[in-house]
């Protein structure tokens, strides 16, 4: 039995979206293991640029605890979308299998709590595992749907490829049913007529 040879691009693709999960999970956390004080002074600065950037709209300024949900939403959003893409990079059937980012995503929110109940300064909130969850599917949904846009104009440009293949091939055979006609009369006008030998 003769296996299928793996794409390069594949083991390229494994290789990115592999690594880029590892460092998103251990970013995350990362910053679970700050002390309260240093993660509360590093969310300050964060904020004082968003309202900085806001004031320039005209919309209001956000708080503090709003700037640090929108941080827990935002690096579980990039999570669900690296599971979702090293799913598909593992599996051809990615959507049968969308539980397992799912359930990545769930484990890794809930040691991201866990870890922040043992720091100095921190609190480990049901609500925060929520909003990491909230983050994971949004990730995944994303990645879902660009990658069923993907299928669908790969689907789209072979079955493109085929009809000019068969295009091709069918004026292919039409000139050589014409060059077989073209060749065949000569020979019907040297044939003499029955009728005259009679």
């Amino acid at each position: 039995m003769q296996t299928e040879k793996t794409s390069p691009w594949l083991i390229a693709f494994r290789i990115i979206f592999t690594i880029a999960l590892i460092a998103c999970v251990a970013f995350i956390f990362k910053n679970s293991l700050e002390a309260g004080a240093l993660s509360s002074a590093r969310s300050q600065a964060i904020m004082a640029r968003i309202n900085a950037f806001l004031a320039h709209l005209n919309l209001g300024p956000l708080s503090e605890h709003t700037v640090r949900k929108l941080a827990h939403f935002a690096e579980f959003t990039l999570e669900g979308f690296l599971l979702m893409l090293c799913l598909r990079v593992y599996t051809a059937h990615f959507v049968r299998h969308i539980s397992w980012p799912l359930l990545g995503g769930m484990t890794t929110a809930l040691l991201d709590e866990t870890i922040q109940r043992f720091i100095p300064g921190r609190s480990s909130q049901v609500t925060d595992v929520w909003i990491d969850m909230a983050g994971v599917v949004s990730g995944a949904l994303i990645s879902l749907i660009l990658l069923l846009i993907v299928r669908g104009l790969v689907a789209f440009h072979r079955v493109k490829k085929e009809n000019r293949r068969l295009r091709a091939e069918k004026a292919e055979l039409l000139r050589q049913q014409e060059a077989d006609r073209l060749d065949a009369a000569p020979l019907r006008n040297e044939q003499p007529d029955r009728r005259e030998l009679l």
